[in-house]
C-alpha cells in the first residue's frame, strides 16, 4: 500500500513539474504582438488605396519593437492597458474604450502594461495597396 502511495505521489510530482516547464516554454515563445487581418478591401473613390481592419493582440508584459505604419492607422482598445511610446514624445497610457490615431511613418512602440493579461485592439488602416502594415525601425 505504501508503495502505491509513493508511486502516485511521484507521478503527480513529475506531472506538475512537466506542466510548469511546458507552460514556461509556451509563454517564452509567444510573440509580443499578433495581428489578425479581419478585412482587406479596395476603397471606392480612393484609387490605389485599401482599407484593412485587424485585431491586434499584445502578449502579457510584451512590448513591440520600434516600427511605423506606411498608412493612416486608427485604433480602438478593446481589452487591457497599453502604453504608446511615440519617438520623441512622452508615453501615453490607453485603457479599454480609448481610441488613438497614428499618422503615416510615425515611429512608435506599444507596451502591454499587464504582466498577466493580454491587451487587444481593433485597428483600421488606410494605406497604399500591397504595402506592409508595419515596417520595423532599427
Amino acid at each position: 500500500m505504501k508503495r502505491m502511495g509513493l508511486l502516485l505521489t511521484l507521478t503527480l510530482t513529475v506531472g506538475i513539474a512537466l506542466g510548469v516547464i511546458g507552460t514556461q516554454a509556451l509563454n517564452a515563445q509567444q510573440e509580443p504582438m499578433k495581428r489578425t487581418v479581419l478585412l482587406k478591401t479596395d476603397l471606392a473613390g480612393i484609387e490605389g488605396k485599401e482599407g484593412v481592419l485587424a485585431l491586434v493582440e499584445f502578449a502579457p508584459g510584451a512590448a513591440t519593437q520600434s516600427h511605423y505604419h506606411p498608412g493612416e492607422e486608427i485604433a480602438y482598445l478593446l481589452e487591457g492597458a497599453v502604453s504608446l511610446e511615440v519617438q520623441g514624445k512622452s508615453p501615453i497610457t490607453f485603457k479599454p474604450g480609448d481610441t488613438f490615431h497614428q499618422p503615416p511613418k510615425q515611429v512608435h512602440r506599444v507596451k502591454n502594461l499587464s504582466s498577466t493579461m493580454p491587451a487587444k485592439a481593433l485597428a483600421f488602416t488606410i494605406a497604399e495597396k500591397d504595402q506592409p502594415l508595419t515596417v520595423p525601425v532599427k
